[in-house]
């Protein structure tokens, strides 16, 4: 069902769960993700293996579904041999993919952009790095072009995702200003800073005062770590968290493969909602058993 509120109004109203990982979803149906392009590969060859793995999640309970487009660039499809209208058409897909499927939904269904970090696109871990040797001003002219496609295709939100370094997350956010489309920023953090380093309040400060944003959290990190980032997060900002952390295992970028075991505890969530979470899922290794697990812990909590 397309949402008659919007996402900040619904925000004010209850605590929305987020889907998980959309990736492990993919895999899961038999899809090959070893491409370098990722998921986005499925944009162009197998547009509903997506829509399967999103309707997925909406069967799992999430009420925001976040689209393909994480590692969906002009200069990924490029490598490809796509010029830029082909592109362009294949990263606004990645929204109606999305929108098709919550449409269809009986209940009301956000769809949240997902706009990468640079590192997703180089396909190397650099984004759990940061610090690629870009200015500001460059890291805003590479994230400009697709998020003005991105908010052209029509999403409830845009979200800043997986962003490993502050300097990032400040391009990221002048590269949405104008866009008309509302922001989250979502770090990836690790052990209280982010994955470059910074102080954690610090990072969260850019997001503060920002009327586009409307939440600010964590992303695709160690759910031990969630918890005292939201708490930081709504300290900072005084806007609402987002947080959908890992399964707790970790990405070997050099063999592309995961090492060691979940850690992903839906009964975190309460904690998680107290010190502020208003959207609450999961991100890479955590699938739609686990989403369902979420909802149904937040629905006994009280607080979808």
């Amino acid at each position: 069902m397309r949402p008659a509120r919007t996402l900040a109004d619904a925000l004010r109203a209850q605590v929305l769960v987020l889907d998980g990982g959309l990736s492990h979803q993919l895999e899961a149906q038999g899809c090959d993700l070893s491409d370098a392009l990722w998921s986005a590969r499925l944009l162009a060859d197998g547009p509903e293996r997506i829509e399967e793995a999103h309707t997925a999640y909406v069967r799992a309970g999430a009420r925001v579904l976040i689209t393909s487009g994480y590692q969906a660039t002009f200069e990924g499809f490029a490598r490809r041999g796509l010029g830029r209208e082909e592109a362009a058409r294949l990263l606004a897909r990645s929204v109606e993919l999305a929108r098709s499927v919550a449409d269809g939904a009986a209940e009301e269904v956000w769809v949240a952009a997902s706009v990468g970090p640079y590192g997703a696109m180089l396909a190397d871990g650099s984004e759990y790095r940061g610090r690629y040797g870009l200015s500001v001003r460059e890291l805003e002219a590479f994230h400009r072009p697709r998020i003005e496609v991105f908010a052209a295709a029509g999403p409830d939100v845009l979200a800043l995702e997986t962003v490993p370094d502050a300097e990032e997350a400040k391009a990221l956010l002048r590269a949405a200003e104008g866009c008309g489309v509302p922001v989250w920023l979502s770090y990836t953090v690790e052990g209280g800073r982010t994955r470059a380093g910074q102080d954690l309040a610090e990072a969260f400060a850019v997001a503060a005062g920002n009327e586009q944003v409307v939440a600010v959290g964590v992303n695709c990190c160690d759910p031990a770590d969630a918890g005292p980032a939201v708490e930081t997060a709504v300290a900072v900002t005084g806007k609402p968290a987002v947080v959908y952390p890992n399964s707790g295992e970790r990405w070997d970028a050099r063999a592309r493969d995961w090492r060691g075991g979940s850690a992903f505890d839906p009964g975190r969530a309460a904690g998680w909602v107290r010190s502020g979470a208003r959207l609450v899922g999961g991100c890479c290794r955590v699938g739609p058993d686990a989403i369902t697990a979420l909802a149904e812990t937040l629905a006994a909590d009280g607080r979808d």
